[in-house]
């Protein structure tokens, strides 16, 4: 495929396609991975980062906004409470959840409340959430430590399903 200078326009229709169609074997190629890193993998997911976000218009998607919930951070809560001029307590109980399972704020709708769904525009994009400002993880320092995460992210997220189609076809070449 030939990179662009121009992001493309996801289409959430045909993403959801795609997943439908290859979710289980791109899950059983990252576990694979997983399993037996190979080499180089840190430098190739850095390269395929850079060629992913030529390709793909997160603005045209939002579908990590509109299907997933961040977790919320103490210092989250902290600094997005202020941006606000809430109290950390009212921002918590007008917005968030307690997630006991597995001991995080969540968001208490979807798609996210910050979301301005005609734009697919962060209305606290200054100060959103840090699992937000990371996502989707693509290019962190050791790939084998994120593959659980993008075994997940792949059914949400387009740039994800991309890099890991990208990083399958180079590493079965």
């Amino acid at each position: 495929m030939s990179q662009s200078s121009n992001p493309r326009a996801i289409n959430l229709r045909r993403f959801k396609k795609q997943v439908a169609e290859y979710k289980s074997r791109l899950r059983r190629f990252l576990t694979k991975v997983e399993k037996n890193p190979p080499r180089g993998l840190d430098k190739m997911t850095a390269d395929i980062d850079k060629e992913v976000w030529q390709e793909v218009d997160c603005l045209t998607c939002a579908n990590c906004c509109k299907r997933m919930s961040p977790t919320f951070t103490k210092k989250d809560i902290t600094r997005i409470s202020a941006h606000l001029n809430m109290t950390e307590d009212a921002f918590r109980e007008k917005w968030l959840f307690y997630d006991k399972a597995d001991k995080d704020w969540m968001n208490v709708k979807q798609p996210c409340q910050f979301l301005d769904l005609k734009t697919n525009m962060c209305s606290i994009y200054e100060v959103r959430p840090a699992d937000c400002a990371g996502f989707p993880h693509l290019a962190k320092k050791k790939m084998v430590d994120y593959v659980h995460v993008h075994k997940q992210n792949i059914e949400y997220c387009p740039a994800t399903f991309k890099m890991v189609e990208k990083l399958k076809a180079r590493l079965e070449a």
